[in-house]
């Protein structure tokens, strides 16, 4: 047992059960001991702080205790952060066992269990009560991990794959302080262990599948897409058939759960980070996004063209070849759309110069799919901002090639008088329908007199309508619809 007098009080340090953990009491400060028991005090403290303490049911309990644990957490960060050659071996498996004993534990229930399933975007999280105690323990650890003489050859036989499945599981916390020191620690891990690499991250798609095919629900995505792209810009090329895999049926399915605006940034981020180390990926991705495009959901379209329009600043003009034309047939849609948002911002594209460089080399294809909808909403869309977008996007296609957009001028044109005539005839069928049925109630039309009456497309129409033909009537000339409650009736 050591003992030191220091400000009128004093302070004892128990060493008689090294074995156990101790119970609080006031150590000595680590400087004040000679270096020859500096070890054996770091240890004991270390011990000392597998004291857990209650801040849930009883936060004013234990203060005095409460406080040393905190004072020797926070001068044990300082005492690995200034002080080298303090990292041994002995230190290792203490260390661990600390940090287990006061972070592996079952996460406080959702913030209303009883009601809505907890949303990020909306409802404020629960914060961690005993966060005065962990994130020291957080800070002491990432020192732990940073320090020039931490040795990953000796941490390896206590830093496994049980302790990462345990820290991955700590993610799902609705603390966001508590998931960014879980983010910078793992990465930390990550960097320093190789052996766990792999197992990392197939542990992170385990839990990316059970979020996207099962619950919907898991605090720390964000979190975990950040890390991956860290992980992801230090892939080797070519990439591995494994990474690929992971880009196809993780990342991308990660597009229709509908929390996406929690992790849309950082899912955007890992995308693109993929097309930059191998532009082949363009069009499955690309593809895919078309696939998982959102039909109802405004803000999330926003969010659809946002990425698409990161990924068409690093497009190779050889892969935007494949995919320009169900590409821009999606933003023709919404161009036409009448959330405005969606409109604008597919609208924005024309203000991107690189993107306009990959519609002016491929303007004959690409004007023809985008011309009806810009022409048509330039005067039918409600909001005038568009208008202006529209006459803006317009502007550049006749600058691009004057020919090319005069032809689709007159094709429009053409094609809208095609539909006027079509609307005429489908109207003057009608009157003629309405005039026989008067002048005939009972009757029903054949199928060969109403070919022979109506245009071939009215004649479609009507028989979807209201003119089934009846095999065992008689030919005609008054042709009109039955109610169905009427039966067929032979003349006299």
């Amino acid at each position: 047992m050591l003992t030191c007098n220091k400000g009128g009080s004093r302070m004892v340090v128990d060493a008689a059960n090294s074995n156990g953990p101790f119970q609080p009491v006031a150590l000595l400060h680590i400087r004040d001991v000679p270096p020859a028991d500096q070890e054996k005090l770091f240890i004991q403290k270390l011990r000392q702080c597998c004291v857990l303490f209650d801040f849930v049911s009883d936060p004013l309990s234990d203060l005095k205790w409460k406080e040393v644990k905190r004072a020797a957490l926070s001068e044990m960060v300082e005492y690995i952060t200034h002080n080298r050659n303090v990292i041994t071996e002995p230190i290792y498996p203490e260390v661990v066992h600390m940090f287990a004993v006061n972070m592996f534990r079952t996460l406080p229930p959702s913030s209303n269990p009883t009601g809505a399933e907890f949303d990020p975007e909306e409802d404020e999280p629960t914060l961690e009560a005993a966060w005065p105690h962990l994130q020291l323990v957080y800070e002491f650890f990432l020192r732990l991990l940073e320090s020039p003489d931490f040795q990953p050859n000796i941490a390896k036989k206590y830093i496994d794959q049980k302790f990462v499945l345990q820290l991955l599981e700590l993610f799902d916390s609705e603390d966001p302080r508590e998931r960014d020191f879980l983010k910078t620690t793992l990465h930390r891990i990550y960097g320093k262990f190789l052996g766990l690499r792999a197992y990392i991250r197939k542990q992170i798609n385990n839990i990316f599948y059970r979020f996207i095919y099962e619950t919907e629900h898991h605090n720390g995505i964000a979190e975990l897409l950040e890390i991956l792209g860290s992980i992801i810009n230090g892939f080797a090329l070519p990439l591995k058939e494994e990474h690929k895999i992971f880009l196809l049926k993780v990342l991308l399915p990660l597009h229709k759960v509908k929390s996406l605006s929690v992790y849309h940034p950082q899912l955007a981020y890992c995308v693109v980070q993929f097309l930059e180390k191998d532009s082949a990926l363009t069009e499955p991705v690309v593809m895919a996004l078309l696939k998982y495009w959102p039909k109802t959901h405004s803000p999330k379209e926003v969010m659809f063209l946002n990425e698409l329009e990161e990924i068409l600043d690093v497009i190779e003009p050889s892969e935007f070849v494949k995919i320009m034309e169900p590409l821009f047939r999606q933003l023709a849609k919404c161009v036409s759309s009448p959330h405005f948002q969606v409109a604008e911002r597919a609208l924005y594209y024309w203000n991107n110069e690189y993107i306009m460089s990959l519609i002016s080399d491929n303007a004959a294809k690409i004007l023809p799919i985008m011309f009806p909808s810009l022409y048509r909403n330039s005067k039918t869309h409600w909001n005038k901002t568009i208008h202006g977008l529209i006459y803006n996007a317009l502007k550049l296609f006749m600058e691009m090639n004057q020919k090319l957009f005069d032809d689709c001028t007159q094709q429009f044109k053409a094609e809208k008088l095609k539909e006027k005539l079509k609307m005429k005839e489908r109207e003057e069928a009608w009157v003629k329908i309405e005039n026989l049925a008067k002048a005939n109630p009972q009757s029903r039309c054949p199928a060969a007199d109403r070919d022979r009456i109506f245009p071939a497309h009215v004649s479609r129409e009507v028989s979807r309508a209201a003119l089934p033909s009846v095999s065992s009537a008689p030919p005609s000339t008054a042709c009109s619809p039955a109610h169905p409650s009427t039966r067929a009736t032979r003349p006299g």
